[in-house]
């Protein structure tokens, strides 16, 4: 068929970002993680185009953009359409709690055009998984006209959505929360280099499985992709890793919300080796939970196949405050042992701690901090607000129970207080998480992880990268997760009910700020370089050790601040001294059956 005779379709995919704290979108000339989502639904849209699943007469042209790394400009995108003539959905991807009311305020500017707009990701999703009614925003949304996209759109279920959308006749609501989708055969996640381009180092995403076995209480993975996993293959896998070779990418996060619960870890590990026998090596950014070890080999192949940083869910060091949150799996008589596998391998070791159960106190979490950073080899801790995420059993919970959350959904980030504590006031809390990271994130105890890093058998993490995590908390204000290079701060854009600033003081306001920026960040890495000098020039430097890299012991369980300070923690070790009396040998470390 002629060409020029075609219809034109476009589909527009944006991942939006949130605003901060001053009502701007959060946005960088490069942002650090690039959105899975978005590339699984652009492999799903090429799967579309190639299947022509509008007919041979249509030509679906896909537009893709993350605003974490781009701006987005409706009335720009608006006009280019509305010259042309054609069809327009806009599809907004993988939109979490934090960026719905920034998708909203983007949506309405393209409704009032005329376009169709749809809306998917966890925040739908996990509100009508676990909610006996809409919430009020996403019932706006709906009555605005937004179509709401909950569930996975493998199977051809995008398909679907874009004939309705070409037929005028898309749904409100497309609910698939209770047929998740099989994932082996499905097209792949990918983003082309243009876009990959926007993300700091060149990281690419991809997964390898959907749920997780698990029931933490403040999780939604396990409400939104299930309690049952779900799997690529080995050929998926080898497929993904070509098709981003061959533009030059080979370096990816691995989004699994826990890789070494996938039951074909050791396919798709013996399948990157045998590749990187063929020159197509990759380097992966994996989370694991923390029993990892356990699994015989799964450690020394992951780090042969190409994992160089790990994270994980410690959570907590206070078993009470754990089984609180039903995070069973956490034994933390192991932690040690297996954060010190990890290091022979050479892997850097992030983990997340949460700030907010019952039991913490900020003497506690402060407590807490300092037994970690003496006892545990991590290199970098990440800290989070305990938050009810919709999605969540605690969101269901509290929702259930009329107990106040923050109505601001651009708060639930993880990195904002958005309930109240049992004992801590808002205040006090608020309070703790700051002193949690500038307990952590001291001169002397990076220059410990550097130390340690220098002493392991295999290359470790590098001080300046701990100190630029840190840095994008203490100097850009916003979560590291979050961070990227440049902020890019636009005064028009600034969310709606918040007054614009007069250019005359915007503009000069903004570039004191990033030349001041820019100041700190020339000298923390000034600090970093001094520090990674002095580190090589210890004598000592290939045999350092402390507690933390000291391989766990018997008398650790009577020695050890992690296995002591707490009740928790001591009434565990009594436990598994009872359980496990017949089988802890001299030398062997006993497991708790429960902390």
């Amino acid at each position: 068929m002629n060409e020029k005779a075609r219809r034109i379709f476009n589909l527009v995919m944006i991942k939006p970002t949130h605003y901060d704290d001053d009502g701007y979108p959060i946005q960088w000339l490069r942002s650090i993680i690039p959105s899975n989502t978005l590339a699984a639904l652009n492999g799903l849209a090429e799967d579309c185009i190639s299947g022509e699943v509008l007919g041979a007469d249509v030509e679906i042209r896909p537009h893709v953009f993350d605003e974490t790394n781009a701006r987005i400009r409706p009335d720009r995108i608006i006009s280019q359409f509305q010259d042309d003539g054609s069809k327009v959905l806009v599809a907004f991807a993988g939109v979490q709690s934090n960026q719905f009311p920034r998708a909203i305020d983007l949506a309405k500017q393209f409704l009032d055009a005329g376009f169709m707009v749809a809306i998917g990701g966890f925040h739908v999703s996990g509100c009508l998984a676990m909610l006996k009614t809409l919430p009020p925003d996403i019932q706006a949304a709906k009555d605005m006209g937004i179509t709401l996209f909950a569930g996975e759109a493998e199977e051809g279920r995008l398909g679907q959505v874009l004939r309705d959308a070409d037929n005028g006749q898309l749904k409100p609501i497309y609910n698939h929360m209770n047929d998740l989708p099989s994932l082996e055969l499905q097209p792949h996640p990918f983003l082309d280099l243009k876009l990959i381009g926007r993300v700091q180092n060149d990281f690419s995403s991809f997964d390898l499985g959907r749920g997780c076995p698990y029931q933490c209480s403040f999780c939604t993975i396990i409400n939104v992709q299930g309690r049952k996993s779900r799997f690529r293959s080995a050929d998926d896998l080898e497929a993904i890793v070509r098709k981003n070779a061959a533009q030059g990418i080979h370096k990816f996060f691995v989004t699994d919300d826990d890789l070494a619960r996938n039951k074909r870890w050791e396919e798709f590990f013996d399948r990157l080796i045998e590749l990187r026998k063929e020159g197509l090596g990759v380097e992966l950014f994996v989370q694991v939970d923390m029993l990892c070890h356990r699994i015989d080999g799964f450690i020394e192949k992951a780090c042969k196949a190409g994992v160089t940083r790990v994270f994980m869910g410690l959570e907590n060091i206070n078993p009470e405050n754990l089984l609180a949150a039903n995070k069973r799996q956490n034994k933390i008589t192991e932690y040690r042992l297996m954060m010190q596998e990890w290091r022979q391998y050479g892997a850097a070791l992030y983990a997340g701690y949460i700030i907010g159960f019952p039991g913490d106190t900020k003497d506690s979490v402060l407590r807490d901090v300092e037994i970690i950073k003496r006892e545990l080899p991590l290199d970098v801790l990440e800290f989070f607000y305990l938050t009810p995420l919709p999605g969540s059993a605690d969101h269901k919970k509290l929702a259930e129970g009329g107990v106040w959350m923050d109505p601001d959904m651009n708060k639930y980030d993880l990195f904002h207080r958005v309930t109240h504590h049992p004992t801590m006031s808002d205040d006090e809390w608020e309070d703790t998480y700051r002193a949690a990271w500038a307990a952590f994130f001291t001169d002397e105890h990076i220059e410990t992880i550097g130390r340690r890093a220098v002493a392991q058998p295999v290359k470790g993490v590098n001080v300046d990268e701990v100190y630029e995590f840190f840095m994008s908390y203490q100097i850009e204000g916003v979560h590291p997760l979050e961070g990227g290079v440049l902020r890019r701060k636009y005064r028009r854009d600034r969310r709606p009910g918040l007054p614009l600033v007069n250019p005359l003081i915007f503009y000069p306001v903004h570039a004191f700020e990033t030349i001041t920026k820019l100041l700190r960040y020339a000298l923390g890495y000034w600090k970093a370089h001094r520090m990674h000098k002095r580190i090589h020039a210890r004598p000592d430097k290939r045999t350092y050790r402390d507690v933390s890299t000291t391989p766990p012991r018997t008398s650790d369980i009577d020695e050890l601040s992690l296995l002591t300070e707490t009740a928790g923690a001591r009434g565990a070790i009594r436990r598994s001294k009872v359980q496990n009396a017949a089988k802890s040998g001299a030398g062997e470390v006993p497991m708790l059956d429960s902390a």
